[in-house]
């Protein structure tokens, strides 16, 4: 019996190390992991003695089905694949930890980071980045959601602040993504409503996004304002859960969230083009 109960601690130790990604896990840092969940002393920072920043922003031009109609709400717009009409009342969702590469292949990470996207305030599509080094830049990474350390932090202000409504509890974390409103092939009282969350393990929709500008070079001086521009294209919504007739409502962390969150993070939101 000692014998077993000793191997099987073992076992679970071995499990426990294997388990915990190492890194940096501070999101001020240029080397910043998003998926370490142990520290491991190699944070590096930006210069202190670089002085001279610009202002870059990032913009999400809204559409529906891969730009062919702009993306409204209170407007009845048709599903090419599922034939549903739909009508959005509501559309929020987050956008954090968005960091940029320089050409010499360092990064610079936008601090506290967190913006919250809600489309009934266009001025919230447009996500402003101040005290940019001077530059050329060759990529963006972003993240769709509220990383899994803020979502166990407590109470937070700003963007991240619960009187946004995005906040289940400090059990489940932040609602990632909001989308309501109304059709006639729902099955649901003419209504659908998709609150999107989950931060870790199985039910993990948090998605890290890397766009790399290809030939093009975001330059950041003190004199100019450059910048990204993304496509976001809401009918990717329904690309892996189809029509509103079938899933009409998503509430919870799980299998439903992972499947919208996945077609729509991943087909929905794309890197477009830059200016300078």
């Amino acid at each position: 019996m000692k014998k077993f109960i000793a191997i099987t601690i073992l076992g679970c130790s071995t499990l426990l190390v294997s388990c915990n990604k190492r890194g940096c896990t501070d999101a001020t840092a240029i080397n910043y992991v998003l998926e370490a969940t142990k520290e491991d002393g190699s944070c590096q920072y930006a210069d202190p003695t670089q002085t001279e920043s610009g202002k870059v922003t990032v913009v999400l031009e809204h559409q529906w089905e891969n730009e062919t109609t702009p993306f409204q709400l209170d407007s009845e717009l048709t599903h090419a694949q599922t034939g549903d009409q739909l009508t959005f009342t509501m559309l929020k969702y987050y956008v954090s930890n968005i960091r940029l590469k320089k050409e010499d292949g360092t990064w610079w990470s936008q601090p506290e980071s967190y913006f919250l996207v809600d489309f009934s305030q266009p001025a919230t599509t447009q996500l402003n980045l101040v005290n940019v080094p001077t530059g050329n830049y060759t990529e963006i990474s972003y993240v769709m959601g509220v990383d899994s350390t803020r979502n166990v932090s407590g109470a937070q202000a700003g963007a991240l602040s619960t009187t946004h409504g995005m906040f289940w509890s400090w059990n489940t974390g932040y609602i990632h993504l909001k989308a309501e409103g109304t059709s006639p092939q729902s099955t649901n009282g003419n209504a659908f409503t998709y609150h999107l969350g989950g931060f870790s393990g199985a039910n993990n929709i948090v998605t890290l996004k890397n766009e790399n500008f290809g030939t093009e070079k975001l330059i950041v001086n003190t004199s100019s304002n450059g910048k990204v521009k993304l496509g976001v294209d809401v009918a990717k919504l329904f690309t892996n859960t189809g029509s509103v007739s079938v899933l009409a409502n998503i509430h919870m962390a799980g299998a439903n969230a992972v499947s919208m969150a996945s077609g729509f993070y991943n087909g929905g939101v794309i890197f477009k083009t830059i200016e300078n």
